[in-house]
């Protein structure tokens, strides 16, 4: 991923590209190993793609350089690609499909979005390597982020944000997020059974917001509302962590969230890997730039050598 904002340092860069081409091997294992039923002895699975990549903007690279595809900010920088570009770097000639799309909610797992068709249907009994992030928008980040800065003129010191969605005595987006859990589940048991030699790998969300809860000026929040967002956060990734032991399920899970620590929208412009309201160029608001896809990439790739 190509992007005009700063790197975290080149040595870093470096040790983490490092780290990237040696678990690159596993993503060989997993893309060319035939099934216990399959007679082909080619490295490259037919009849479908080896590895599809799922999910919405924050797997399909939203706001970098390298567009692929503009109608789902689909870019080359992606997660999903680097993992793609690190099997070619240790000779794998293997299929992939890019599915992910900007906006995607679990819905648009099953139905098409705009021209797009369903993402479930890149899925084939061939398919060796899934990845998913999914959910944030069913949560409704997006305009919640909107709304947490509109309120916050009321009450800069206080909690205006949380109060909004916690008016009724019932946090609102705590409700979302359960029942986004219970979406996820029914898209991942349906993952197993259209491919069901695939390992499944689920990419939790980065660390958006300050893990000390401790926000900025440059994020226009009140004070008191960056520790409910960070909570939000997590208790979204707790969600999704939860589904890949669940009930039909055959996943794992990619933690991103502890690796992008003290690399939120809030940290100076070199050290951020997600990126604040007011975005650098080539990268979108409230999600990750060059430097945070690389890290995300890097978290799923060590967790497809651990399976």
């Amino acid at each position: 991923m190509i992007g005009s904002n700063s790197s975290p340092g080149s040595e870093s860069r470096t040790r983490r590209a490092a780290a990237g081409v040696l678990t690159a091997s596993a993503v060989v294992v997993t893309l060319a190993a035939p099934t216990a039923t399959a007679h082909s002895t080619t490295a490259t699975p037919t009849g479908g793609p080896a590895y599809v990549a799922l999910g919405d903007s924050y797997a399909s690279g939203a706001g970098l350089a390298g567009v692929k595809d503009k109608e789902c900010d689909r870019t080359t920088g992606s997660y999903p690609g680097l993992i793609s570009k690190f099997a070619s770097m240790v000779g794998l000639n293997h299929t992939f499909d890019d599915v992910t799309c900007s906006g995607a909610t679990t819905k648009n797992y099953w139905n098409s979005q705009g021209s797009k068709a369903p993402q479930a249907d890149a899925l084939t009994s061939r398919t060796r390597l899934v990845t998913l992030t999914l959910g944030g928008n069913d949560v409704g980040f997006s305009s919640v982020l909107a709304t947490c800065a509109r309120v916050a003129a009321t009450d800069r010191e206080g909690t205006p944000c949380k109060q909004y969605f916690t008016a009724d005595g019932k946090d609102v987006l705590a409700d979302r997020v359960a029942t986004m859990e219970q979406r996820v589940h029914d898209v991942l048991a349906d993952i197993k059974r259209r491919s069901p030699h695939a390992k499944v790998i689920v990419v939790g969300y980065p660390a958006l917001f300050p893990d000390n809860g401790v926000g900025c000026a440059e994020v226009p929040f009140a004070k008191g509302d960056f520790a409910y967002l960070r909570d939000t956060t997590k208790q979204a990734n707790a969600a999704l962590r939860r589904q890949v032991t669940a009930d039909g399920v055959n996943a794992s899970y990619a933690d991103t969230y502890t690796p992008t620590v003290g690399h939120d929208m809030c940290q100076p412009r070199e050290e951020r890997w997600v990126e604040s309201l007011t975005p650098a160029v080539n990268t979108a608001a409230a999600h990750p730039n060059a430097s945070g896809q690389f890290a995300m990439a890097i978290a799923t790739l060590r967790q497809i050598h651990k399976q």
